[in-house]
């Protein structure tokens, strides 16, 4: 599931591997990709940065075009040598970006589009979007004050709204409020300033911790165990690994995410 380490990862890993490059060949099963493509040709132009924004991975070619996708939870980009077999199969292929020296592959991606650089700055999901927990110019008193705009709201949904705060996916939700030591279910106006600064400070902490070059396997335990890699998440009924209590499990929201803590560890 693509969270914001993941797409923060992929768009390095693309932007290395394109950015200053002349696109050779682009293909697309996605009809909205190829009309743009008939009328203002992508093959030809010059791949000039690969940025993310929170969940959102943005490619810039020159001519004022711009390609947005978001991976939604199943999405994910690739990156090959020309000629190198694919490690999923071409049905799952939406878009092929290639040049001369790699070809970079959109695998079941459910949103693309391509903008200019006006429309691009109108598109809500990134005019809207909350303090990226991965930029550089990140405000924490920002995400505090959008978090307290949201009294009733429980912890869990809020850090999982990205017009709030960008990066955090459901599998981060679980383990940032396990470090924190916070209740998953706790209002955000039953929260002190200090208890959602250390939210918030924890999630940007994990999140960079998993988008440097070593980082092979999502990790938020300091255990070498490659079996031991998340606190709670995916771990319902089993002992914590801290204290031994089971670990609870429940739906959280109109959109039922699973939502792993520990009721001893997080009062």
């Amino acid at each position: 599931m693509p969270e914001g380490d993941t797409i923060f990862r992929a768009a390095r890993t693309l932007h290395q591997a394109l950015a200053g490059k002349t696109v050779t060949r682009f293909e697309t099963v996605l009809p909205k990709l190829a009309r743009v493509d008939d009328q203002q040709p992508i093959a030809g132009r010059r791949i000039q940065r690969v940025e993310s924004a929170g969940k959102n991975l943005i490619i810039a070619f020159s001519g004022d075009l711009y390609l947005r996708t978001h991976m939604r939870m199943s999405g994910s980009w690739h990156v090959y040598r020309p000629g190198e077999r694919w490690q999923r199969r071409r049905d799952d292929m939406r878009i092929v970006i290639a040049t001369e020296d790699f070809v970079a592959v959109g695998f079941n991606v459910p949103v693309a589009e391509f903008h200019d650089e006006r429309s691009l700055a109108r598109n809500d999901d990134l005019r809207l979007i909350g303090p990226d927990l991965l930029g550089t110019a990140f405000d924490m008193a920002e995400t505090s004050r959008r978090m307290r705009a949201r009294p009733q709201s429980e912890i869990g949904q809020v850090l999982l709204n990205q017009r709030v705060v960008a990066g955090v996916g459901n599998v981060y939700k679980s383990e940032v409020l396990f470090l924190a030591g916070v209740n998953p279910f706790a209002t955000i106006e039953a929260l002190t300033d200090e208890a959602l600064e250390r939210i918030i400070a924890v999630s940007r902490e994990v999140l960079q911790r998993n988008t440097s070059p070593d980082a092979h396997q999502r990790r938020t335990t300091p255990f070498l165990n490659p079996d031991q890699p998340l606190w709670v998440y995916g771990r319902g009924r089993l002992p914590c690994r801290k204290c031994g209590t089971a670990i609870e499990v429940r739906a959280q929201g109109s959109d039922a995410r699973l939502t792993f803590w520990c009721s001893r560890c997080q009062v």
